[in-house]
C-alpha cells in the first residue's frame, strides 16, 4: 500500500514477517545506542532462537516505511494471541471484551518482547520529519489492525516523544510505574550509600555483610570475557525462578547464547559463589549510558542474596564504569529503600470499539491520577537524605 505526504514523495508501507528480511544496518542507524532490546540482533535473534515465533504467540510483522528501497521510518511489531510476555497488563480488558462477547486476541503489539525497558517504538531515520514518519507509521499499524480484524493495537513502554505522536493520532496513553537507580557521579559504593539516611545506610551494609558472612563472594564477568559455560549457568540459575512460576524463561538458552556470541558487549553476568560452585546468576544488558536488569535465579536460599546479586552489585559496575542508569525491571517497592526511585513508564493503545475505546479511555484517565499518587507517596519513602523530584 502506498500515501503521500506534503513532500511529493510515495511512501510505501511494508510489512515484514522477520527481521532477517530488513537490513541490520538501516534499522540500528534508527536505533539508539543506549537500547540494546531493540537492536536488530536482539529483535533477529529472539526470532531464530524460537524465543519469539507464532508457537510462542508473537508472530513477527514489522513495519517500515519506505521510499522505494530506502527505509525511511520502522518500527517492531507483532501480531499476539495472548498478553504474556509484555509487562503492559491489559488482562482486565482482555476479560472485559470476553464478557460482552467479543474477541479481544489476536491483538497488535509494538514492543522489544519479554523486555520491560522503554525505547521509542517508532523509529526515524537521520533527516526525516519525526511527525511525518510517526503519523505514518501509526497510521499503517492501525490500518493493518482495522484490516485483519484485530480488537486493539498496543505500542509497550515507549519514549515520550512516541507518546506525543501516539496522542496527536488520538490513541490513549497510558501511565506507569518502575524504579530506577540514577548515577550522581559517585566516585565509590560507599559515596552513593553516604547519600541515605543513617537508618536505611545502616540496613544496606547489614544486607550486604550478611550476604559476606555466609561465605558468598561475587564477580561480574561481562563483554568477550562471558564464556559459553558462563552463559549457560547462569541461564539455568536463572530458570530456576521461572520454574516457581511454572513456566520456562521467556528467552531461552539458545538466544543468550547467540547474544553471547554476536553482540557481546551487551551482556554483563553478575555470579555468586559459595564453596565452590555459583549459586546465584543476574543477567544484564548493556547500553551506552544504562544498565538493564533482566533474569536472576539461584538454586539455594541465603538471606539477602537477592539484593546483592540484582542491586548491589550492579550499581558497583554502574559507578565503576560510568554508566548513567540502572533499569532492575518491573515493579517492587522493595527497590526504593535500596536507592532506586519511581520513575514514570508510558504505553498507546488504540482499540477498534468506539464504545470500549472510550470506557478504556475513562480507565486510564483515572488509573494515572493514582499512579501519580503511588509515585508521590513513595518519593516520600526514599532512603536519600535529601531528594528532587525525577518523577520521569
Amino acid at each position: 500500500m502506498s500515501q503521500s505526504h506534503a513532500d511529493n514523495r510515495n511512501l510505501s508501507l511494508h510489512f515484514h514477517a522477520s527481521m532477517a528480511d530488513i537490513p541490520a544496518n538501516a534499522w540500528d542507524a534508527m536505533v539508539s545506542g543506549d537500547t540494546p532490546h531493540l537492536s536488530h540482533t536482539f529483535l533477529r535473534l529472539a526470532e531464530s532462537s524460537g524465543s519469539v515465533c507464532e508457537e510462542t504467540g508473537w508472530l513477527p510483522c514489522h513495519l517500515t516505511v519506505q521510499d522505494g528501497k530506502e527505509i525511511l521510518a520502522a518500527m517492531p511489531l507483532y501480531q499476539k494471541g495472548h498478553s504474556w510476555g509484555e509487562f503492559v497488563f491489559d488482562w482486565s480488558w482482555a476479560d472485559a471484551y470476553q464478557r460482552s462477547g467479543l474477541e479481544y486476541y489476536p491483538k497488535l503489539v509494538s514492543a522489544s518482547p519479554f523486555t520491560p525497558a522503554t525505547a521509542s517504538k517508532l523509529l526515524v531515520a537521520t533527516g526525516q520529519s519525526q511527525s511525518v514518519m510517526a503519523t505514518a507509521l501509526l497510521q499503517g499499524a492501525t490500518r493493518f489492525a482495522r484490516e485483519h480484524q484485530f480488537s486493539s493495537m498496543h505500542l509497550q513502554f515507549i519514549s515520550d516523544r512516541d507518546a506525543l505522536a501516539a496522542q496527536d493520532a488520538t490513541l490513549v496513553v497510558r501511565e506507569d510505574c518502575q524504579f530506577h537507580w540514577q548515577n550522581n557521579d559517585y566516585r565509590d559504593f560507599d559515596e552513593f550509600l553516604n547519600a541515605f539516611s543513617s537508618k536505611k545506610r545502616k540496613n544496606v551494609k547489614r544486607e550486604r555483610r550478611r550476604v559476606l558472612e555466609a561465605g558468598i563472594t561475587h564477580r561480574l564477568v561481562a563483554g568477550s570475557d562471558i564464556s559459553a559455560e558462563l552463559m549457560a549457568t547462569a541461564w539455568r540459575l536463572c530458570s530456576y525462578t521461572f520454574a516457581m512460576r511454572g513456566h520456562s524463561p521467556y528467552l531461552n538458552p539458545e538466544f543468550f547464547e547467540s547474544l553471547r556470541r554476536e553482540a557481546p558487549e551487551t551482556l554483563a553476568l553478575v555470579l555468586a559463589e559459595y564453596d565452590g560452585r555459583t549459586v546465584a546468576a543476574a543477567i544484564l544488558l548493556r547500553g551506552e549510558s544504562t544498565l538493564y536488569g533482566r533474569y536472576w535465579g539461584s538454586e539455594d536460599t541465603f538471606h539477602s542474596l537477592h539484593f546483592e546479586t540484582c542491586y548491589y552489585q550492579g550499581i558497583e559496575y554502574c559507578i565503576a564504569e560510568g554508566i548513567q542508569r540502572f533499569e532492575p525491571g518491573t515493579q517492587g517497592e522493595h527497590k526504593v529503600s535500596r536507592g532506586f526511585l519511581p520513575a514514570s513508564t508510558r504505553s498507546a493503545h488504540w482499540l477498534a470499539h468506539p464504545q470500549f475505546a472510550n470506557a478504556i479511555g475513562q480507565y486510564v484517565d483515572r488509573e494515572a491520577e493514582g499512579v501519580e499518587r503511588y509515585m508521590s507517596e513513595i518519593r516520600g519513602r526514599s532512603p536519600f537524605k535529601h531528594v528532587e523530584d525525577t518523577g520521569s
